[in-house]
């Protein structure tokens, strides 16, 4: 029994907020007919994206709406809102929130709450590189893996088109900055994905494409282990894939890759994984940050020396209780958020019940990575898996931990489907500007009209 009417506010839409907010969902079920509880979630996005499918719907063996959640049919009894907090004043217990409405209009508005979960995540970890904000592609979200896709297959569209060498050069070299999961899983599924698409042009072979790899530290792939991320590198050179260890990006302005070993390569495709950062929103709070800008949490998700107020995810700086040494942290990770929220969730229907909460505490079960089509590495407790059994546990791994019944049958259709049929190769990018020919036809210059033409 609760003890009184509670509104909880999840800040962020992602694994923590969706998995917390469902938990509270669940275990609340009474209090919310009751109108005892409620549970309001804030989130740029309808939905919640299942990030290490991203790799496979760039290369198109899964649908981009497959790979996401709706956030409104899963959590049908909370009141999603989308939008972005933009401040949280945790003194007054209010959160300024802005949606599409209120910025139209120029404004904000206020949401109180009594609980406050905050998660909203981390974003891309970009650094002041020449020509990195006019050029470089990130890879953190669906519509960027999805825009990659079409972009890689509009380079091979432009490099069978052109008779300019250096044109073509430039559109069939790809340049991937990070070696950590992101970077090393799309390059591996894109590379994959244009090598089987080269068939289809009569001019473009795979020996033609270029694909390179920097990473500022001395391997790539850390979370699996030494011996896997040097297979890895093997792996992927064998592909003929360049991987440059110990080197950074200096710039990429005017379409030209410069590196710290001086190398230059001029591509239209500089794709960014080089880290993440925790989201801006939580230094617009009144709520303890540690010096690198996250969550100062304890063991029950709770926030150090704000009451009523929890953070987990990548947001959070969470004890690592299995580890150890003194004051080590989980990492920021997928495994740990989900089951931080588990955790989360029942801590905050404890404390509303006048109960004792529980602590998290977790040892890390290992890692899995895709490096293209029947290619990966796994480290799971401590048994090392290559090639084929890898990859196949990659998939059943993630198939099993994907949200909703609804998304696992239908990844697992798309699979099978896939491995029937040829690949898709289409490149969609004119999804991107829908408009574009109304546009120009309203400024009289219809494309396919010669006399509007320029």
């Amino acid at each position: 029994m609760v003890k009184e009417r509670a509104r909880i506010l999840v800040v962020g839409g992602g694994y923590v907020g969706m998995y917390t907010a469902l938990r509270l969902q669940r275990k609340l079920k009474a209090e919310l007919r009751r109108g005892e509880i409620e549970i309001t979630v804030v989130t740029p996005d309808p939905y919640m994206t299942y990030q290490p499918f991203l790799p496979e719907a760039a290369a198109g063996s899964i649908s981009p709406r497959h790979v996401v959640v709706p956030l409104r049919r899963v959590l049908d009894q909370c009141h999603v809102v989308v939008g972005e907090a933009t401040a949280i004043d945790h003194a007054a217990r209010t959160a300024t929130v802005t949606t599409l409405a209120t910025a139209a209009a120029g404004r904000a508005e206020l949401l109180g709450y009594d609980e406050l979960v905050l998660a909203p995540g981390s974003v891309a970890r970009t650094l002041p590189i020449p020509g990195l904000a006019e050029y470089g592609i990130g890879f953190k979200t669906v519509e960027e893996a999805i825009g990659l896709r079409n972009h890689v297959l509009e380079q091979m569209d432009i490099a069978s088109s052109t008779r300019d060498p250096a044109i073509r050069d430039a559109a069939l070299t790809f340049v991937f900055v990070g070696g950590g999961y992101a970077g090393v899983e799309a390059l591996g599924e894109l590379e994959d994905m244009a090598r089987y698409a080269a068939r289809y042009h009569h001019n473009v072979r795979a020996e033609d494409m270029r694909w390179i790899l920097v990473e500022a530290s001395d391997r790539i792939l850390p979370e699996v282990g030494a011996e896997l991320g040097r297979y890895t590198i093997t792996q992927l050179r064998r592909r003929n894939i360049q991987v440059l260890l110990g080197t950074r990006l200096e710039s990429c302005a005017g379409r030209v890759a410069v590196l710290s070993d001086g190398q230059r390569f001029p591509t239209r495709t500089v794709v960014w994984t080089a880290g993440v950062r925790p989201h801006p929103l939580l230094a617009a709070t009144d709520l303890p940050l540690t010096d690198r800008g996250k969550l100062r949490c304890t063991a029950q998700l709770t926030v150090e020396g704000a009451g009523h107020a929890w953070g987990a995810g990548d947001a959070a700086a969470v004890p690592d209780l299995t580890a150890a040494g003194p004051g080590a942290l989980t990492a920021p990770n997928a495994q740990h958020a989900v089951r931080q929220a588990r955790v989360l969730g029942d801590n905050l229907v404890h404390t509303l019940r006048g109960e004792p909460l529980d602590t998290y505490e977790h040892a890390y079960a290992g890692s899995v990575a895709s490096l293209g089509l029947h290619k990966g590495v796994a480290q799971v407790y401590g048994r090392r898996l290559k090639g084929y059994p890898a990859w196949f546990m990659h998939r059943v791994y993630h198939l099993s931990r994907v949200p909703t019944a609804n998304r696992k049958a239908r990844v697992l259709a798309e699979w099978i489907l896939a491995g029937l049929f040829k690949r898709e190769i289409v490149s969609l990018g004119s999804l991107e500007h829908p408009r574009a020919e109304f546009e120009l036809a309203a400024r009289g210059k219809h494309p396919h009209d010669p006399k509007g033409s320029s």
